[in-house]
């Protein structure tokens, strides 16, 4: 192996917290099975995600085997890590059908052939687990006292903390058990709010199996108000391209916090670092020049060049030249609707511009809103299909970087 991975992810901005001083050693020597777990909320994976699946890219190309675990057993519970609130029950065959869709897609980031990676679900252990056993032969080693110390439990504890989650770091510290014993897995990395999870795991390991196994907790990307990275107004920003289109996403990235670039151009590129740093050091308008660069390798690295390349055209037609582009967001409704006529609040929150009707009315009052070129001033306008240009649509702008084309449902 060459440059030892551990520097190049504690290099890029990736390393949180490890359990063992010895890690970096023990990736620089050997080739080491490590895993992440994915719980399949939902049928795609999220920007958040993608922080994740670069530092899996980034073990891989170094020579190790990453295990992608799918959580189609627990994500019957629900990890009461960082959330406010009880996780929504789901059913057997929505977990089965996301657990597909998330296959599908880290297959475009992994490479799963000759067994370079593996692709496991905790479903093939968890559900059909005899829970007297499961008590007798794990819960054991787990201490009540020290799980309520753990920050995924304490900051729930006010709002009320249900036994059915309390169960969820067990269950998680037995998918490590599992991987080890089925695997020789050695080591879990995830998120920075996973960490006493993954310490219960390594934990169950060694008085288990009486060995080391090792930890390894990945920043999490957040605003500079501290919410994470990856959410906007209207939802989550989705790797799918059917949820989040292609301009949408290279949006997302072309739009951050000027303070976040750099940090974001080392985790989520694989720009070398000195190109990082210089684009970081960007000042005032030329800081620009560094976010089209961030949205664009973001983009290709998610969607391909091809998408990357139209979304960056279609966001300089947009900005630049002022001129209508064919990638902008669309938003579409029936033949029947368009002729009758829409006014434009609805037109505003319908294609997500604004948050509500109130926020659109304010915003048209303020005069930050252009159909077709021109602006509008009166917020009970309405618009119809005679109202359509030579494109056949309306083309909404909200100030100078939010558009949405208007069209008529095929």
């Amino acid at each position: 192996m060459s440059e030892n991975v551990y520097d190049i992810l504690q290099e890029r901005g990736f390393i949180a917290q490890t359990t063992h001083e010895e890690l970096r050693d023990l990736l620089g020597k050997e080739k080491v099975t490590f895993y992440i777990g994915f719980d399949a909320t939902a049928d795609s994976l999220t920007a958040g995600h993608f922080l994740t699946v670069m530092a899996m890219m980034h073990m891989q190309k170094a020579g190790h085997r990453p295990i992608a675990l799918l959580g189609g057993g627990t994500t019957m519970i629900g990890d009461p890590s960082g959330k406010s609130d009880m996780r929504n029950m789901m059913t057997k065959e929505t977990i089965e059908h996301n657990a597909m869709r998330f296959k599908e897609q880290l297959s475009r980031f992994i490479s799963f052939d000759d067994d370079k990676a593996i692709l496991a679900n905790n479903a093939d252990w968890l559900l059909d687990l005899n829970y007297v056993e499961f008590l007798r032969e794990i819960g054991v080693h787990f201490s009540v006292n020290k799980m309520l110390t753990a920050e995924c439990y304490k900051q729930r504890m006010e709002r009320g903390l249900t036994f059915f989650e309390f169960n969820y770091m067990l269950m998680q510290a037995y998918d490590f058990l599992e991987l080890n014993r089925r695997y020789g897995c050695t080591l879990e990395m995830g998120g920075n709010d996973q960490w006493n999870n993954i310490l219960a795991g390594a934990d169950l390991i060694r008085r288990k199996e009486q060995k080391n196994a090792f930890g390894l907790t990945l920043t999490l990307l957040t605003r500079s108000d501290g919410v994470k990275m990856g959410k906007t107004m209207s939802g989550a920003v989705w790797l799918d391209p059917e949820k989040t289109s292609p301009y949408e996403f290279y949006q997302y990235w072309r739009n951050i916090e000027d303070v976040k670039v750099e940090e974001c151009l080392g985790l989520l590129t694989f720009l070398p670092m000195e190109e990082v740093r210089r684009l970081g050091a960007l000042q005032d308008a030329e800081i620009n020049k560094a976010k089209e660069v961030l949205a664009y390798e973001v983009t290709k690295i998610v969607h391909g060049e091809e998408e990357a390349k139209k979304a960056q055209a279609g966001a300089k037609a947009m900005f630049v030249q002022g001129a209508a582009s064919e990638d902008a967001p669309v938003h579409e409704y029936p033949k029947a609707q368009l002729e009758e006529g829409l006014d434009i609040l609805t037109l505003l929150v319908d294609a997500k511009l604004c948050s509500t009707r109130s926020d659109a009315r304010r915003t048209v009052t303020q005069g930050g809103v252009s159909v077709n070129g021109e602006k509008v001033t009166d917020f009970k306008k309405v618009y119809s299909s005679a109202d359509f240009d030579d494109k056949d649509r309306l083309l909404l702008k909200k100030g100078k970087k939010s558009f949405c084309q208007i069209k008529e449902e095929n």
